[in-house]
Order: C-alpha cells, then sequence, then structure tokens
C-alpha cells in the first residue's frame, strides 16, 4: 500500500496545526507569559496505522524555552516515523513560538517520504508582518502569526462547546484562513494508552488534503484540561489513516536556553 503525499503530508501539518487542549492550565504563570496547559518535557507517542496495518510511530515534545531573535519561544516538536514495504516516511515538524503571545517565529518542516525529501525554513517576524521561506523573498502574513506548530498549541488555550464552529484567521499564509474547527461531540473511548472521555472536532482547512470541506477527519481530544489529542481518524480515498495515543507523559517545568 502507498502512502500518498497528500495524506501524510496534510495529515502532519495540519494534525500538528489543530489538536487542542482547555483554557485551564497544568503550568503557572512565570515572567509574563501566557498562560499554557503544557511545559517543558512534555512527551506524547502514537501508534500509527494505515487502515489495519501498524506502520510506525509518531511523537510530539515540548523541547524547552529557546531564544530565538532575542525573543523567549517555546520550541516543540512533531515527528512521524515508518512506512510500508514500498513506502516510508521520516518527517519532523519543529515551532518556535513566543511565550507570550504564542505568536510564531520560526517553524521548520523537514520531509522524507519515500523518494521526496524536502526541507522548508520559516523565519517568521510578527513585527514586521512578513515571513520568510528559505532564502526567498519576504511574503506578507497577519497579525500574530501562527505556523503549523504554533497554531496546535494556541488551540490548546482555547475551551469548545458542542455544536459550534470556530473560526481562526491566524494561520501565517494569509491564503489559508480562516482554520475551522467544528465540534461534533462527546465519546469516552479506548486506546493503547488508556480509556478516556473525548471531545470530538472535525478541522477544515483551504487544502485538497483530508482537512477539506469534503474531508471527513476526525480528532479526539481528552475532555479535561490537558486536551491531549488522544486519537485520530481519517477517511481518505484509498483507505484510512489513523493515530493512536500510546502514552503520555506530563511536563515537569520550564528550563530557558540562550540561542
Amino acid at each position: 500500500m502507498k502512502m500518498s503525499r497528500l495524506s501524510l503530508t496534510y495529515l502532519l501539518s495540519i494534525l500538528f496545526a489543530v489538536t487542542i487542549s482547555a483554557q485551564n492550565v497544568v503550568e503557572e504563570r512565570e515572567a509574563g507569559r501566557a498562560l499554557v496547559p503544557f511545559s517543558v518535557g512534555e512527551r506524547l507517542t502514537y501508534d500509527v496505522r494505515f487502515g489495519p496495518l501498524r506502520v510506525g510511530t509518531g511523537a510530539m515534545r515540548v523541547e524547552g524555552i529557546e531564544s530565538i531573535r532575542g525573543i523567549e519561544a517555546w520550541h516543540t516538536v512533531f515527528s512521524v516515523k515508518g512506512g510500508t514495504f514500498f513506502y516510508k516516511v521520516d518527517d519532523k515538524f519543529e515551532s518556535w513560538f513566543d511565550t507570550r503571545s504564542l505568536a510564531s517565529l520560526r517553524h521548520i518542516q523537514d520531509i522524507d517520504e519515500g523518494k521526496r525529501e524536502r526541507t522548508r525554513t520559516y523565519e517568521i517576524f510578527p513585527e514586521r508582518g512578513v515571513y520568510v521561506e528559505n532564502d526567498e523573498a519576504p511574503m506578507p502574513t497577519v497579525k500574530d502569526p501562527l505556523d503549523d506548530g504554533s497554531f496546535l498549541y494556541f488551540i490548546r488555550t482555547v475551551p469548545f462547546s458542542v455544536g459550534q464552529t470556530y473560526e481562526f484567521g491566524r494561520y501565517f499564509r494569509p491564503d489559508r484562513n480562516p482554520v475551522k474547527i467544528r465540534v461534533l461531540r462527546k465519546e469516552r473511548i479506548e486506546v493503547p494508552g488508556g480509556t478516556f472521555n473525548t471531545i470530538v472536532i472535525q478541522p477544515i482547512i483551504k487544502t485538497r488534503g483530508i482537512f477539506s470541506e469534503k474531508g471527513r477527519a476526525e480528532i479526539w481530544l481528552s475532555d479535561d484540561d490537558k486536551r491531549i489529542m488522544v486519537q485520530m481518524k481519517s477517511t481518505l480515498s484509498f483507505g484510512s489513516l489513523n493515530l493512536y495515543l500510546r502514552s503520555y507523559q506530563a511536563g515537569s517545568g520550564s528550563q530557558t536556553k540562550g540561542q
């Protein structure tokens, strides 16, 4: 079976952009930082399945707090590794975003899928209203921009109500806005990592991928203060691509590194 570029790349980037948690927090406010439900050391691991086949593992983690152009920033990483006999994947998505505004400052996509390898580095300048992809000319961005990773953690601070649809116009590439999130239902589910009460959402973005208007992707989030992603299921033209939480490790606190 062959995982298409649309399936995994869009899954990872937008999945990294829309996993959710609540506004109640785990970490105390420090040095003017935004109040958030995560801290340094938080780590989630996933089984990745393509249809009935277990094809790899995924991980999300908060690496630390670093300085980007003199601004204190969260550093987060999402990675997926595995594949079938015919198609291998080794992808990593990194984000750095302001600990106060959660606005994105840097985003790196390191994609290795089959015979396709690509690295994209985005330097994002909220104060100038532009972003730069690799060494190309600056492009306009939105106010308080968010990349795929920082959108993920920003959304974790937003409360959701079943039956509502939420729109966000902060994605750093203006033509992809607004990102919509439909809150579908609550459900109790079991995954390798345990049994969870969850809230189920459907993310929608302007793309031809699994999160398009015609897509049927759903994400199960823990219905508690953390709002961690417990499960994701997507239906594609050639099968389903699903993630299931295997383990969760809460963060142990903050640490600051200069860069």
